[in-house]
């Protein structure tokens, strides 16, 4: 839950509905490149423990927006880090020594086997179904490469949470969310040529349910 859930809870304010596109476009200005709440701080911190692991190479962050992965990357030793997004908002907020690419997650502008690690942080939330990008992952992978990434829990879906964050003008804004299943990743993976290697579930503080599922998996055909 966001921080502007918190706030329509405690004041009761309730949130503007607003496409992807507009949602990101006045979210990116105050969007810093690095995890600003407490959500993508317990999820920063299992895919940064991933990274080091891996010691990855050549990198690509999709759905980079600001680029906060693209320095957990070069801690964990990777020589190339490219972060894309469709978002234009975001990329132009992005740090300016980040290497970044305007682009589609199900359509990625980069060659076959270019890469040893692809990662996404929360991206899945935006896209209908997962099994377009994890395909296009799939393809820009070498063999043996590493997919590290992340979506918000099937709990949201249960719990009734909302995507909500606090707009420059202070307003209270909704974004949209397509929930995905657990078993809708592990099976679109393996559909993919990948072989699912670890699945975690972090909760945020005292909660009961899980925030954030988080997948690590490897290619091993096509």
């Amino acid at each position: 839950m966001s921080v502007g859930s918190v706030l329509e809870r405690w004041f009761g304010r309730s949130p503007t509905e607003v496409s992807l596109e507009d949602g990101y476009a006045r979210w990116a200005p105050l969007y810093p490149p690095r995890p600003h709440n407490a959500l993508m701080e317990v999820e920063a911190r299992v895919v940064a423990s991933l990274f080091r692991c891996i010691g990855p190479h050549r990198a690509l962050d999709v759905g980079t927006g600001t680029g906060r992965n693209l320095a957990l990357l070069e801690a964990a030793g990777a020589r190339s880090a490219i972060g894309v997004d469709l978002s234009p908002a975001m990329l132009s907020h992005a740090a300016p020594s980040a290497a970044r690419v305007r682009g589609d997650a199900r359509f990625l502008p980069f060659a076959s086997g270019k890469f040893d690690l692809v990662v996404s942080s929360l991206m899945c939330g935006d896209v209908p179904e997962v099994a377009p990008w994890v395909s296009e992952a799939a393809r820009v992978l070498i063999r043996g490469g590493h997919l590290v990434y992340s979506d918000f829990h099937p709990s949201w879906a249960s719990s009734g949470w909302r995507r909500t964050f606090t707009g420059g003008d202070g307003l209270l804004y909704q974004l949209p969310y397509f929930p995905h299943s657990i078993e809708q990743h592990v099976d679109f993976l393996n559909a993919s040529g990948f072989e699912v290697r670890t699945i975690r579930e972090p909760k945020l503080g005292d909660r009961t349910a899980p925030v954030v599922v988080v997948l690590h998996a490897v290619k091993t055909d096509r």
